[in-house]
């Protein structure tokens, strides 16, 4: 406390007299007016929105709160990699990463996102013993003989059997040794759209098994011609085993697969597609995991998850495999079983597919429980654990790496929606069972399907699109434009009319905004002058001021109601409209300060997206071909285009003065410069009211196009021009033939029936039809008025005759 005189007497107890204590409170008022006022907090006008999240786990939209602060312990299931990425790849990770950039760039947690690779699974087992197989099959061969031929056809005849005949009816399946005989019926009725389709309904992979076996046998067919001819060469045979690779592959992995002992070769087949994967993902522009894990480098980790499972009453053995006991965990008070899908408990069919094609189902005390780990047969990857040798089960996976890097606890986990039962209800039992816990994660985010054209994509259907196909067709940003148009946990289907209609509309926007606000702001400050005494700050500059900010606040509630990026892209895409207006209707007065700053805003946001390119200090949200080499291309080309754009401002504005006939020729020159000389470096001229023309620089090769377009549809406009006079002409000259008749000769054969009538007056008009009754006056009168009509196009036409014979004449 500041020991005043009030102070020392109040706290003294000393009692003075009147005149005293006025000087006193005298004093105590002075010292009063030195103190601040009371300040009071300003009432909140409006509430900040609160991310929340569509929660796979109580399907609603769930408002977000991490367990550690602003820390985000993030976990994302990963790719099994044996084959190409395709689109369902890319729909998955770039939406991920979509998601993941908003909650750290714009939401500012703090993530810490792990993605796991499956570089152990049946499906990369198949696929690189059958590949190992078939490469060392293919090697022997040095000729074709009858033996190859015979082994092959064995194996086309045991594929029809055991896979095209599923989806065909009893009365068609064929027996062993009548395949080929049956082949033309089968072909005859996969052919048969109506009949086919019933055929899919039994086996929604017929269409492929047929296309396989169809292929091959017409291998063969062309090798027995080749071997009848004395065809026996090497390339003969490698072409026949080329044809037939599905089906050979598949019938010596059958017989051959227990040969199969260097584990090299299922961990080549993985790293391989892996570098591929995440080469896929560099080119769209997917950022990398923060941490990235491998089953292979964890499987001493997932012994030990395992041990714990069966320790906690969880699990069992049963032949050196383990499996998850579902029943028991379901039934402790602790405990829920498929708390994503409860429905999907009973699905045999997802179970199934969960567990993986070399997986047995005996042993198991209810059809729900899954393996944790699998004991190893011949032609498989084995590791050493209690059980014997094995390998660990698809779902343990996930638990493991997830706990071992993250905890006990998940802020979020994320994947395809596909993934949610089995696999994603089984990660988080096993969790829940290794740490007793009553919830591994708390928040479960999927990603909707995507579906081409309205099919459902499948890698086991092949009738999917690579990352490489479609990236040849469309760009990185493109598609991820198609997906921010889309709710992310929405089924997409991705079409060529999506992609040609509104992503490339939506692109088309904003880079004629960047190019625009690029070019008023680089001509602002080339013509930067002091003050003009006036602040330009007026009604026009303070509603756009005021559309920004409500932009950022209704963008802002947008990304809180659970990542809608389509009606954020709307913020955005409406705020680029209201300030097109005002640069139209603003012109040069255009206050550039207030344009620039809702511009970066809206190249921030996008560039936030995941969508920016090139450099990222420009306005806007770049180009590919920009910011080569570290060089400013706009800093480095502006000054010297500028006095180009001078020379040819001022050429222009003495042409249109002086008009006159010699001048236009300067005026062309303008445009060839224009439209032609500039075009190839890349620059765009927009002429302006004042007679300045705007410098815009634009990739050579759009300025190309629109050129090539403009003229394409002013060639268009000619064409149509020219029919519409050719029709006009046409018209005149069917007019003008009609007149060629006199009306004197009008009523008369052969223009009228014989007989229609029998008599005329002196200027041709009938007075008696043909029976030899008078013209009713209604019957006089419509013949006058034809006959009038008639004697103006007689007129015409004699006019237009005398025209072309004067014309011929000259």
């Amino acid at each position: 406390m500041i020991r005043t005189p009030v102070n020392i007497i109040v706290r003294s107890g000393y009692r003075a007299s009147a005149p005293h204590r006025r000087s006193v409170n005298t004093l105590q008022h002075a010292v009063m007016a030195l103190r601040q006022p009371a300040w009071h907090p300003p009432p909140r006008q409006i509430d900040q929105p609160v991310l929340k999240i569509f929660n796979s786990l109580t399907k609603t939209k769930t408002e977000f709160i991490p367990i550690d602060g602003s820390h985000v312990k993030w976990y994302n299931c990963g790719p099994t990699v044996y084959d190409a990425s395709h689109m369902g790849h890319a729909r998955n990770y770039v939406t991920q990463d979509i998601l993941r950039r908003i909650m750290s760039d714009y939401f500012g947690y703090d993530v810490h996102f792990v993605m796991n690779i499956t570089d152990i699974d049946d499906k990369i087992i198949v696929r690189a013993r059958q590949n190992y197989l078939f490469s060392q099959f293919r090697n022997s061969a040095t000729a074709l003989s009858a033996d190859l031929l015979s082994q092959i056809n064995e194996a086309w005849g045991s594929y029809v059997r055991e896979n095209v005949s599923k989806g065909l009816p009893d009365e068609e399946k064929p027996s062993r040794g009548d395949e080929e005989v049956r082949w033309p019926q089968i072909a005859g009725l996969a052919r048969d759209q109506s009949r086919k389709l019933e055929c899919l309904k039994r086996d929604e992979k017929f269409d492929m098994h047929f296309t396989a076996a169809d292929r091959t046998l017409a291998a063969i067919e062309a090798a027995r011609h080749a071997l009848s001819a004395n065809q026996s060469s090497s390339d003969t045979a490698l072409r026949l085993i080329d044809e037939s690779r599905d089906i050979l592959a598949s019938a010596l992995d059958k017989k051959l697969q227990n040969t199969v002992t260097d584990q090299s070769v299922f961990r080549s087949l993985a790293a391989y597609w892996e570098g591929l994967f995440f080469k896929d993902m560099e080119r769209l522009r997917v950022r990398y995991p923060d941490t990235v894990t491998r089953v292979t480098e964890y499987v001493p980790e997932v012994v030990e998850f395992v041990q714990g499972i069966v320790k906690n009453g969880y699990g069992y053995e049963f032949e050196s495999s383990v499996y998850f006991d579902t029943g028991a965990f379901d039934s402790s008070d602790r405990h829920d079983y498929a708390k994503l899908e409860p429905w999907s408990k009973g699905n045999r069919e997802l179970l199934a597919e969960g567990e993986g094609v070399l997986s047995s189902t005996s042993g198991r005390r209810s059809a729900s429980d899954f393996a944790l780990w699998k004991a190893s047969k011949p032609g498989e990857p084995s590791w050493p654990s209690p059980w014997g040798p094995g390998r660990p089960g698809w779902h343990i996976e996930c638990s493991v790496m997830a706990s071992a890097i993250l905890g006990d606890r998940l802020d979020i986990h994320s994947g395809g929606i596909d993934l949610a039962f089995p696999h994603h209800d089984n990660e988080m039992a096993q969790s829940e069972a290794y740490h007793e816990c009553g919830a591994w994660v708390n928040y479960f985010i999927h990603t909707g399907h995507l579906h081409i054209e309205g099919l459902k994509m499948s890698k086991s259907l092949k009738n999917f699109i690579t990352i490489d196909e479609i990236l040849q067709r469309f760009t990185a940003r493109q598609l991820r434009l198609a997906f921010l148009t889309q709710l992310w946990n929405a089924k997409i289907d991705f079409s060529e009319s999506m992609m040609t209609g509104e992503v490339k509309s939506l692109e088309v926007t904003f880079n004629n905004f960047f190019t625009n606000v690029r070019a008023i702001i680089s001509q602002a400050r080339a013509h930067e002058d002091q003050s003009d005494g006036e602040h330009h700050y007026n009604d026009a500059e303070r509603e756009l001021m005021k559309s920004l900010y409500d932009s950022k606040t209704a963008f802002r509630v947008a990304l809180c109601d659970s990542f809608n990026t389509p009606e954020a892209l709307k913020v955005i895409r409406d705020l680029v409209s209201r300030i097109n207006i005002y640069i139209n209707s603003s012109g040069r007065k255009a206050t550039v300060s207030v344009v620039e700053q809702s511009a970066t805003w809206i190249g921030d946001m996008l560039r936030m997206f995941g969508l920016g390119e090139g450099q990222a200090s420009e306005i806007g949200w770049g180009q590919e071909d920009e910011g080569a080499g570290g060089v400013n291309r706009e800093e480095t080309l502006m000054p010297y285009l500028r006095v180009l754009s001078s020379f040819r401002d001022g050429v222009r504005q003495l042409a249109i003065a002086k008009n006159d006939d010699a001048l236009k020729e300067i005026l062309k020159l303008c445009d060839k410069l224009r439209d032609d000389d500039l075009v190839s470096l890349g620059v765009a001229l927009d002429d302006q009211e004042d007679g300045k023309a705007l410098v815009k620089l634009v990739s050579p090769a759009e300025l190309i196009k629109a050129r090539e377009e403009k003229r394409l549809k002013l060639d268009a406009q000619a064409v149509k021009k020219a029919a519409a006079a050719e029709e006009v002409r046409q018209k005149r000259l069917a007019k003008i033939e009609k007149g060629r008749v006199p009306p004197e000769e009008m009523f008369r054969p052969p223009n009228v029936p014989e007989g229609a009538y029998i008599r005329w007056d002196e200027c041709g008009l009938p007075t008696a039809t043909g029976s030899g009754e008078e013209l009713s006056k209604n019957q006089q009168k419509r013949a006058r008025k034809e006959w009038d009509a008639q004697k103006k196009l007689h007129e015409e036409f004699l006019a237009w005759k005398k025209e072309q014979e004067s014309v011929a004449g000259s």
